[in-house]
């Protein structure tokens, strides 16, 4: 209904005040419809694994070799790659998180979600205004409302100047539904953010630790063949003198050129790191030196704490994520249920109407004040159905949550069942390690002095060689695996955010 008003400018008021006062009424009466968002229920598992729960692992001894304690319920530190005592991981991590474009892309969505926030709360809480100017030119002829015995007037220009208001009263919520779903969506790009963090640190990491793993085995590699090669040298003078035969030095060289072989792989696994680092940290790998990383200046973390599993969809922004989401469906939920009920809207606008331009401030000679009721009867099942999908969305997002949870969960079981496997493959490469080492020794001594043949010297180097870069590659994985565990547990890549719900109330 609508009332419009030319005159009694005393009389709106009066109107205004009633009208207020109703819509006041009806507002506090209002109660938001569809669910309210509940925080699922924490992980009732009391253990990340079958079995019998990994406290320690085995240890050789030394800076790498030494046995891991896995404290249980102590808070993952932030910052975590800095346990590694590597000031060039630190400073490659750091990068990172200064220059990567992935992260600048997540902290831009995030700041959409909030102006998306920030634009719908205007619109939705506050009233509309709006300052309308018009001018028209008009004719009236009065014989054509039956009126001839005056004449008609020529034409004359109405001049306008108003201003319109309407307000939605949120009767049934579904305006705080909305925002309440938009608030949701700025935790969801929030935790995705931090998603982003966590991620970029984690594969810094892994990268850089895995380079410096392929550069020791290169090194290693680089001296084996180094050794060789001077091997080779004195068989051929030996055979020059008649000392060995010709088939030695065939046998020798053959060993040179299978250990160059393996170099240009490693060479490859480097640069490919290199390039790989180059991107995470934001640069072109034309333009990009990396940090060196050695794997023997890195520290193996002796004490590595381990989150509860009940703590664990506290502390992974992925799974932060994801429940967001669920809140997000409950709050659509809600929203496709207010759609049901009726609408109420309070609208009003008063102004001047003149013919001159230079009367239009003269005063208020146009009002009027109303009040719309929208009440959906017949929409072809349409908004049962938009609700019927809601809910079933809803069902989505609370099995796309169970399923982000088990795998955080599995992730962290994998990865603590790797340390300790891990350790224990170290514990059998080194010694493996020593003992080849130890019989290249022996069988090279006993070369030398004519106690065995060429072959057996180069099958003792060929055994050396293969463990010690065994046993590398075991240093590498323990320490990339203690990263991987730290990751998945939700290891926090900066100090925690302050809370959103201060700024972008959820209801």
């Amino acid at each position: 209904m609508r009332v419009a008003h030319r005159a009694h400018r005393h009389r709106p008021a009066r109107s205004a005040l009633r009208w207020l006062a109703l819509g006041l009424g009806a507002t506090l009466a209002a109660c938001a419809v569809g669910p309210d968002f509940h925080t699922p229920e924490p992980t009732d598992v009391a253990r990340y694994t079958t079995g019998v729960q990994l406290s320690s692992t085995a240890g050789t001894g030394g800076t790498q070799g030494a046995a891991q304690t896995l404290a249980a319920g102590d808070d993952v530190p932030s910052r975590w790659w800095t346990r590694f005592g590597s000031p060039a991981l630190d400073a490659l991590v750091a990068q990172a998180l200064a220059d990567s474009p992935t992260l600048r892309q997540a902290q831009a969505k995030l700041r959409q979600a909030q102006e998306d926030y920030r634009a719908q709360a205007g619109a939705r809480w506050l009233p509309s205004a709006d300052l309308k100017l018009s001018g028209t030119r008009e004719q009236v002829d009065l014989a054509s409302f039956g009126i001839t015995s005056v004449p008609s007037p020529g034409p004359f220009t109405l001049y306008n100047a108003s201003v319109n208001i309407s307000y939605t009263l949120d009767v049934f919520g579904g305006n705080r539904r909305v925002l309440e779903g938009l608030a949701a969506q700025i935790d969801y790009q929030r935790f995705e953010a931090e998603a982003a963090r966590l991620s970029l640190a984690g594969n810094v990491v892994t990268a850089a630790l895995r380079q410096a793993s392929a550069r020791a085995q290169l090194s290693a590699l680089e001296g084996m063949a180094s050794a060789q090669r001077a091997q080779l040298g004195i068989t051929r003078a030996r055979q020059r003198v008649g000392g060995v035969a010709p088939l030695d030095v065939e046998n020798q060289a053959a060993l040179v050129a299978q250990t160059e072989a393996q170099l240009p792989a490693l060479r490859l696994q480097i640069a490919q790191y290199d390039h790989q680092l180059a991107r995470l940290t934001g640069r072109a790998p034309g333009a990009f030196t990396s940090p060196v990383v050695d794997l023997n200046g890195l520290t193996l973390p002796q004490t590595v704490p381990v989150s509860l599993p009940s703590t664990l969809a506290q502390r992974r922004p992925d799974i932060r994520a994801s429940e967001a989401l669920l809140h997000k469906a409950s709050a659509d939920v809600g929203v496709a249920t207010a759609n049901l009920y009726p609408q109420f809207t309070l609208s009003g606008s008063f102004g001047t109407q003149r013919m001159r331009t230079a009367d239009l401030g003269n005063g208020v000679n146009i009002w009027s004040l109303g009040m719309n009721l929208l009440q959906p009867l017949f929409r072809g099942g349409e908004l049962h159905a938009l609700r019927r999908s809601a809910l079933a969305a809803y069902d989505a997002a609370l099995a796309s949550y169970q399923d982000t949870v088990l795998l955080g969960l599995t992730q962290v079981a994998d990865a603590m069942r790797a340390l300790e496997a891990d350790a224990a493959a170290l514990t059998a490469r080194d010694d493996a390690a020593r003992r080849a080492e130890a019989a290249f020794r022996i069988a090279s001594e006993r070369y030398r002095v004519g106690g065995i043949s060429h072959l057996s010297l180069l099958d003792a180097q060929r055994q050396a060689l293969d463990a010690t870069r065994a046993r590398l590659d075991a240093q590498g994985a323990r320490l990339t695996d203690t990263a991987a565990l730290w990751q998945a547990l939700g290891g926090a890549a900066t100090e925690p955010a302050e809370s959103r719900a201060e700024t972008y109330p959820r209801d």
